[in-house]
């Protein structure tokens, strides 16, 4: 029953730490990511929460006592896994841990991938901005024709023939 229970609530923790990790990847500051991560997502995994958990108590209005055991117990632990674990106790151990929590060790690096889901590693560009009486298209193939000016980051020159 843990484990069915785990899986279904095992998407709030993505919800809760991806956001406050994404957060930590911006400021480097790991309570006040973990007070915006909470503000951001709390309010999607509780309303997951209690979805999930009043579909599970519904099921709980059947003669079948072993259904209803069933349902009364993954709506019990699918609520206590979403409010008490991961809105509590998951961001308590993590303002504890500080930014130790998003440290990897050198030797577990070589073993485990880091997508960069929060995409901290991409570059911060902006378009350039659009001459008058141009769209940022057609500005976009000035650029790309020989001969243009300027040449954006990332882009190679298009010879036209």
């Amino acid at each position: 029953m843990l484990t069915i229970i785990f899986g279904l609530s095992n998407d709030y923790e993505v919800f809760v730490v991806s956001r406050i990790k994404e957060g930590y990847g911006q400021t480097r500051d790991s309570r006040g990511s973990i007070r915006s991560g909470l503000a951001c997502s709390s309010r999607v995994v509780t309303a997951a929460a209690l979805i999930m958990a009043l579909v599970f108590v519904a099921f709980t209005d059947t003669n079948n006592p072993t259904v209803k055991a069933i349902a009364f117990t993954l709506a019990a632990g699918v609520f206590l896994d979403a409010f008490l674990v991961r809105l509590v106790l998951v961001p308590a151990l993590l303002a504890i841990g500080g930014p130790t929590m998003w440290h990897t060790p050198r030797w577990l690096q070589r073993y485990v991938p880091d997508p960069d889901i929060e995409g901290a590693r991409l570059p911060a560009t902006t378009p350039p901005p659009a001459g008058p009486g141009t769209t940022p298209g057609e500005e976009a193939e000035q650029e790309l024709k020989p001969g243009a000016g300027n040449r954006r980051p990332g882009l190679r020159r298009v010879s036209t023939g």
